[in-house]
C-alpha cells in the first residue's frame, strides 16, 4: 500500500476563474466507462508538449480521498468551502491515446461538453502527467515546427502564383484563422497537404466539427462553401507532390463534409494529377459510405483510404454516425473493395476508454480486422463528451467491463504483427 501511495498522482482542479491547483490529500482519478481508477506515475506519462489543460464547465470533479480511502465527488474546495471547483482534463497532443478520461460528475446536465477529448491527468513530483499512451512519434503536427512567419511566407507565395485558385484561398483561412496543422504544413511544404472538396455529408455524426445543429454544440470551423474545380484541386496537389519528400495529399478534412459526395470532381482531379506525376501518395479520408465511388477512385490512382469509425459494431456505429443514405455494410464493402485493389486501408478509430476497450467491442474489432484485412489503426481520441457518449453507446449495445486501452493495443500487436499502429496517414514509401 505504501508503494501505491507513493505512486499516486495528486488531484488537480480549477476554480471559477480557471485557475488550476492541486488538492493535497486527494489522488487524481480517471474513468473508463463508468469505472474509476487512481492515476499513478507508472500508469501515466509526462504531459506531452502542446497538450492543453481544460476546465470542464458545470461539472464536479471526482477524486480519491486518501483519508477515507474512497472516491468522492467534490462540489467545493475542501480547504475553502465557499469556493466552487471544477474538473480539469487534458487535450493531449497528436500521437497519444487516452488510457482514461477525466473523472467527473455530470448529474443534471443534458447538454454535452464542447467538442474536445478530455483525458485524465494528475500532478506528479514536478509536472503534470497524462493518462496516455504514445502511438506515433512523428513531428507532423508539432506546433514548434510551424513558425507563423514561414506559414505567411508560403501564403504570400501562392497568392501571387495562383491568384484565382479558390482552394488556395480556403486553405489560407484554414492555416491562418483556424490554425489547422494540415493547412500550415501545405504552406510550409512538408508532410501532408489537405484537399477539401465537399459541401455536404451523408452522415450526421454526433461529434461533427464542421456542422452542428443540436445540443447547443458549436462546430470548430466553417465548412467549405464550394466544390473546387478539378484544376484547382490538381494545382494544390501538384505543388505539394512535386516538391515534398514522402508527400501525402488527402481528400477529406475537418472543414468539409464527406468527400465521396464530390467523387466526380475528385476523380477528374486524380486523373489530372497522375497525368503529371506518379510521385507521392493520394489519400482519401472518408466514411467509406459509397463502395462504387471508392472503387472508381481506386481505378484512377487513389493510393490509400482512411475510414473513420467509432465502432466496428453496427448498432454502435450507427448511433454515432447516424447515416442518412448508407449503412454499416456499405462501409465494410468499401474497405474490402479497396483492399481487393491493393490499396492501403486504415481505420480512423475514434476511441473512448471504457467503450473501445470493452470486451464486446474488442472481440468485434479482432473479427473485423480478420474479415477486412485492414493495414493500420490510427488511434484518435474521440472529441465528444465521454460520459454522454458512454450512455449513448450503452443504449446501442452492451459492452461489458473495460479491459484497458494499453492492453488492447498490446493484444492487437501480438495477434496481428503486421498491423500498423499510429496517428498520421503514412506515405506509400513507408508501407
Amino acid at each position: 500500500m505504501a508503494y501505491i501511495n507513493k505512486q499516486m498522482l495528486t488531484a488537480v482542479v480549477a476554480d471559477e476563474q480557471g485557475n488550476i491547483f492541486e488538492l493535497d490529500g486527494y489522488a487524481a482519478a480517471g474513468m473508463s466507462g463508468n469505472d474509476f481508477f487512481i492515476l499513478t506515475k507508472s500508469g501515466t506519462c509526462p504531459m506531452p508538449h502542446g497538450s492543453e489543460l481544460m476546465m470542464l464547465p458545470d461539472r464536479a470533479p471526482i477524486v480519491f480521498n486518501l483519508a477515507t480511502d474512497r472516491f468522492e465527488t467534490l462540489e467545493t474546495n475542501p480547504f475553502q468551502p465557499d469556493q466552487r471547483i471544477y474538473p480539469v482534463g487534458v487535450f493531449n497532443s497528436p500521437g497519444y491515446v487516452n488510457l482514461h478520461f477525466c473523472a467527473y460528475d455530470d448529474v443534471g446536465m443534458d447538454t454535452p461538453l464542447p467538442l474536445f477529448s478530455y483525458g485524465a491527468l494528475g500532478f506528479g513530483k514536478n509536472n503534470f502527467r497524462s493518462a496516455a499512451l504514445q502511438v506515433d512519434d512523428e513531428s507532423r503536427q508539432d506546433l514548434r515546427l510551424m513558425p507563423i512567419d514561414q506559414v505567411q511566407k508560403g501564403v504570400d507565395k501562392y497568392r501571387k502564383k495562383y491568384p484565382d485558385n479558390r482552394l488556395m484561398r480556403h486553405l489560407e483561412k484554414c492555416a491562418l484563422e483556424y490554425g489547422c496543422p494540415a493547412g500550415k504544413n501545405f504552406f510550409l511544404g512538408r508532410y501532408e497537404a489537405p484537399l477539401p472538396t465537399s459541401v455536404v455529408c451523408n452522415a450526421r455524426c454526433l461529434g461533427c466539427i464542421s456542422l452542428q445543429t443540436e445540443n447547443n454544440l458549436c462546430a470548430c470551423q466553417e465548412r467549405i462553401s464550394f466544390i473546387p474545380d478539378p484544376e484547382e484541386i490538381a494545382g494544390v496537389a501538384l505543388e505539394h507532390l512535386l516538391k515534398v519528400e514522402k508527400a501525402v495529399v488527402s481528400f477529406g478534412q475537418g472543414c468539409e463534409g464527406e468527400p465521396l459526395t464530390s467523387a466526380d470532381a475528385i476523380e477528374k482531379a486524380i486523373v489530372l494529377i497522375r497525368e503529371k506525376t506518379d510521385q507521392g501518395t493520394i489519400n482519401l479520408n472518408s466514411n467509406a459510405s459509397l463502395p462504387d465511388r471508392v472503387e472508381r477512385l481506386c481505378n484512377v490512382g487513389l493510393d490509400s483510404m482512411r475510414v473513420s469509425m467509432n465502432s466496428v459494431r453496427k448498432s454502435c456505429y450507427t448511433a454515432y454516425f447516424r447515416p442518412k443514405s448508407y449503412c454499416f455494410e456499405d462501409v465494410v464493402e468499401s474497405i474490402k473493395r479497396a483492399r481487393a485493389k491493393g490499396r492501403f486501408v486504415a481505420i480512423n478509430y475514434l476511441n473512448c476508454p471504457g467503450f473501445t476497450d470493452c470486451e464486446q467491442e474488442k472481440q468485434a474489432l479482432f473479427d473485423f480486422i480478420r474479415t477486412t484485412d485492414i493495414n493500420m489503426i490510427q488511434w484518435r481520441n474521440l472529441n465528444f463528451d465521454p460520459r454522454h457518449y458512454i450512455r449513448i453507446m450503452e443504449k446501442a449495445a452492451p459492452g461489458g467491463s473495460p479491459t484497458g486501452m494499453a492492453n488492447l493495443v498490446k493484444e492487437l500487436s501480438q495477434t496481428f504483427p503486421h498491423l500498423i499502429h499510429g496517428y498520421f496517414n503514412p506515405s506509400n514509401q513507408d508501407y
